[in-house]
């Protein structure tokens, strides 16, 4: 069973919430964040990315970093930028992306049920990014930033929600960049509040959407809290990382390109020829093709456009890795026809997702700095809880969800 508990937010009084939030740090790099972040000493970027605070290229890895991080977090506190709740609440998130809103519940997550498997991932986390951040909730002592995770529908949550989105929002705003509308409500009542912890109490899992490494850096911060404390009782803050909880059929997943500088020795017309031993190559024309279903491909070189079918019995369908459109390219052209082997490591690839669409795709090749682009089927939801609940990972660069949480709405205090 999932364990969840409400908690105070500390949180931006509603007439400071657009100065304050932020995107997440780490869907942008330093200089991006010292641009939007501008002249405005309120922007959480000086929390979450806090090197803009120092010379251009001062490393985000310095240790005066992170002690500004926890500077700039005390400053913000004290200057009433972020003030706490004097209740316990969970809180009801919104976000409206081209029309489609999804509603989530923030809630305090269980360390415990990330550590010993309630909380399911579906990607591997490098060492290096978890120390990273680990230093950085150290440091503030908080969650800074939600986790994004995704749970099985459940009506009885819906209606809560429903209920509290029907209500006036304590937020509600369109971000910068993205352009997406994000509202927020504060769930009050110890009726609805009990209902929401028993209803993630019946539920087997809680799946990580987006942000594997800062559940990991929030969840192994919290067990060493919790080693170090010679008095811990288990009902300490730090026993809980923040997420944001969202019902699984609302997510979206976009696709997640790729492209390639080169041929690996072939023409164009060779690679062709060669792609047709796995695929029915089609001919689309000069204007984007998106392809539309599973196991097909959208290819562009040369300023032409063409479909790639699978050709039918080369995929065992009851295989969850093997069958992913994003392991099907990866070996039957990145591998096989391009020799790239490593995903992470190979420097003749790069990779295009989000909100960014064919259009960037065609813009690299067209350049020269590309020579061919690959478009994916998106990753839907139900394959990435089928291959969390079989205990496998996703290959790299499968899934890119939108719109991303903004930071800075809510912060969870480890005491």
């Amino acid at each position: 069973m999932a364990i969840v508990k409400p908690f105070k937010g500390l949180r931006p009084p509603r007439e400071l919430v657009e100065q304050v939030e932020s995107r997440p740090y780490d869907v942008l790099d330093s200089e991006e964040a010292r641009a939007e972040a501008g002249d405005n000493e309120k922007s959480l970027y000086h929390i979450i990315k806090p090197e803009i605070d120092f010379p251009e290229g001062t490393s985000e890895y310095d240790e005066r970093v992170y002690q500004r991080a926890a500077d700039n977090f005390a400053k913000f506190q004290r200057e009433g930028w972020l003030v706490q709740d004097a209740d316990e609440h969970y809180y009801v998130y919104a976000q409206t992306m081209n029309g489609h809103t999804q509603y989530g519940l923030v809630v305090g997550a269980a360390v415990a049920d990330y550590m010993n498997g309630v909380i399911l991932k579906h990607e591997l986390t490098r060492r290096d990014k978890e120390e990273d951040r680990m230093k950085h909730v150290r440091i503030c002592n908080a969650n800074m930033e939600p986790v994004f995770l995704a749970y099985p529908d459940d009506a009885v949550l819906d209606a809560i929600v429903a209920r509290y989105a029907a209500q006036k929002p304590e937020y509600d705003f369109i971000a910068p960049v993205d352009g997406f509308r994000h509202r927020f409500w504060l769930v009050e009542g110890e009726d609805d509040l009990r209902a929401i912890t028993e209803r993630f109490a019946r539920m087997p899992h809680l799946y990580i959407a987006d942000g594997h490494h800062r559940t990991a850096a929030a969840a192994l911060v919290g067990a060493e809290k919790a080693k170090a404390n010679p008095h811990h009782t288990g009902k300490e803050e730090y026993n809980y990382l923040m997420a944001v909880c969202f019902p699984a059929s609302q997510l979206t997943i976009l696709d997640y390109n790729r492209v390639v500088k080169d041929l690996n020795g072939h023409s164009p017309a060779e690679f062709i020829q060669l792609l047709e031993k796995h695929f029915t190559v089609v001919p689309k024309g000069a204007d984007p093709y998106r392809p539309t279903c599973l196991h097909e491909f959208s290819l562009y070189m040369q300023g032409e456009w063409y479909s790639l079918m699978l050709k039918p019995g080369l995929v065992d369908e009851t295989d969850p890795i093997g069958s992913l459109d994003v392991s099907i390219s990866s070996k039957l052209i990145l591998d096989e026809l391009l020799g790239i082997k490593d995903l992470r490591s190979d420097k003749r690839i790069d990779f295009v997702g989000g909100l960014r669409g064919l259009g960037e795709l065609k813009r690299r090749v067209d350049s020269g700095e590309m020579q061919m682009a690959l478009a994916l089927y998106p990753v839907s939801m139900q394959q990435i809880i089928r291959i969390a609940d079989s205990g496998n990972i996703m290959p790299p660069k499968a899934t890119w969800f939108e719109p991303k949480l903004r930071s800075g709405l809510v912060v969870h205090k480890l005491s």
